[in-house]
């Protein structure tokens, strides 16, 4: 027996010793839980051992308040396929008590276990505690992005007394226009659309009741512009209107684009896309990617055209087609033939990916960033909210309108595959530090508070709105003594 216990604690001793783990580093939003409440809540994990692989394991165990039963909490783990690991999870109810654990084989790593002896909230709970600078602090959220600054510097003041009516009939054209009118009163949303098609207006509807589910936003009026293109180009009459696209010749006031934004509150959920599962759904690594230029997409721009013409040339070098055919249905003979859709995870099996406008900005763009290729980008007078951050060549390399460079610039990529590899970090870096569902959240609230500050003229209900409810899904919660209106929620 004495043997025995001998070997089993040798053997123990190699099991534990086969790896170096001094150097794994933990940090991240979701390690805080208690005061990050998002949809789904994540952290990161960095080694310089990508051997781990498959023996790093994460749960979330939790009590339920009445501590009779555990919390729901649904957890995976993302990997990066370079040493590093993005760890989600989703609760489905409020806990009175968390365990975050973090393993390799049987370690812990870092300073796993995390305990959370606080009450901690799911997405769907009615709790705002705190009002938008206390959020932003509790958030940790950075500061003020450049791009809202420059936004708002159009305006000194805004009166809706003077601006609404003109607002209202210049851009109350429902055949080509869809626009939303909103007020947020006492943390309740109301509004009234204008224009034929405005079922875009649920995206604008989930952010605003997600953030008046955590916090308390400020009384304000604004109006929100349902299509892809920028509104306001009348350097004369520069209405306040918020919009998910700008452009160099226009003046609208930019939020994140619906597409980033819905993946930032279905994250975990119903949508499949989000900047974290792009990440750790790509199967290769770097140095395991084909060096092959990637591209799919519909033919919403004849600059599209132009690179399968490119491709078709160069078919050694680019994996480019069409999925659909609709502005250029006659041109199809010469373009075609289309290929089926794929995943969007697949695409980065390919090192080099190419960003092409489709009626606007490609809002793809954000995700081409995050998924460890290089992005070869089409040089545009549209632009996303985060466009402005990015350097050329830094970030992604540019590409000339017409691609009338694209080759050479793809040339130069496989020529200098390690200048290339960098780039391609650096904008997975700079997504993983601003383009996450916690920066999505930060850059509206940021936005608001800003915003409404401008705003001189009374906010009240306006006649004939309508109040936005809340979803079926959504519950008033024990949120503590912090919270204001209890007796109201």
């Amino acid at each position: 027996m004495y043997a025995l216990l001998i070997i089993i604690s040798i053997l123990q001793s190699t099991y534990q010793s086969d790896v170096d783990l001094s150097d794994v580093k933990i940090w991240g939003p979701g390690l805080e839980p208690q005061n990050l409440v998002l949809p789904a809540r994540y952290f990161f994990l960095q080694t310089n051992l990508s051997k781990l692989n498959d023996n790093i394991s994460f749960k979330v165990n939790g009590l339920s308040l009445d501590k009779k039963r555990p919390c729901r909490v649904w957890s995976n783990i993302l990997n990066r396929k370079d040493g590093s690991y993005i760890m989600r999870y989703k609760l489905y109810d409020s806990c009175s008590y968390m365990e975050i654990n973090v393993k390799y084989k049987d370690i812990h790593l870092a300073k796993s276990p995390y305990i959370i002896d606080n009450i901690v909230h799911p997405e769907q709970c009615i709790c705002p505690k705190w009002n938008v600078n206390e959020w932003l602090d509790n958030m940790k959220c950075a500061k003020l992005p450049k791009q809202i600054s420059r936004d708002l510097s159009q305006f000194k003041t805004i009166d809706f007394d003077k601006l609404r009516k003109k607002i209202i009939d210049k851009y109350n054209k429902p055949q080509s226009i869809s626009l939303c009118h909103y007020v947020i009163f006492e943390n309740k949303v109301y509004r009234t659309c204008y224009g034929k098609y405005v079922g875009f207006k649920m995206f604008m509807d989930n952010i605003l009741l997600s953030m008046t589910r955590k916090l308390f936003l400020p009384n304000m009026e604004f109006f929100v512009n349902l299509g892809d293109w920028p509104l306001v180009n009348d350097i004369s009459e520069k209405y306040p209107i918020m919009s998910w696209c700008g452009s160099t010749d226009s003046f609208d006031i930019i939020m994140p684009t619906y597409d980033i934004t819905e993946s930032t509150l279905e994250n975990m959920g119903r949508v499949m896309l989000d900047m974290l599962s792009v990440q750790g759904n790509n199967d290769r690594s770097w140095d395991e990617k084909e060096p092959v230029a990637f591209w799919r997409g519909r033919d919403s721009n004849a600059a599209r055209l132009k690179l399968i013409e490119i491709a078709k040339d160069n078919p050694d070098m680019f994996n480019a087609s069409l999925t659909n055919f609709f502005f250029y249905r006659d041109q199809e003979a010469k373009y075609g033939p289309k290929s089926e859709h794929i995943s969007f995870y697949k695409f980065f099996d390919y090192k080099y990916q190419v960003s092409i406008d489709g009626t606007v900005a490609a809002y793809r763009f954000p995700y081409l960033l995050a998924g460890g290729s290089l992005v070869l980008k089409q040089k545009s007078k549209y632009y996303e909210h985060f466009y402005n951050d990015l350097k050329p060549n830094v970030h992604y390399i540019p590409v000339e309108k017409d691609l009338s460079d694209l080759l050479d610039k793809l040339k130069w990529a496989m020529q200098n595959d390690e200048e290339a590899r960098i780039i391609a970090n650096n904008a997975r870096h700079y997504s993983n530090e601003n383009l996450l569902p916690k920066d999505i959240y930060c850059y509206h609230a940021h936005l608001f508070n800003e915003y409404s500050k401008l705003l001189v003229s009374s906010v009240n209900i306006i006649e004939g709105m309508d109040i936005v409810e809340q979803p079926p899904e959504a519950q008033v919660c024990q949120c503590g003594t912090n919270t204001l209106h209890k007796d109201e929620l």
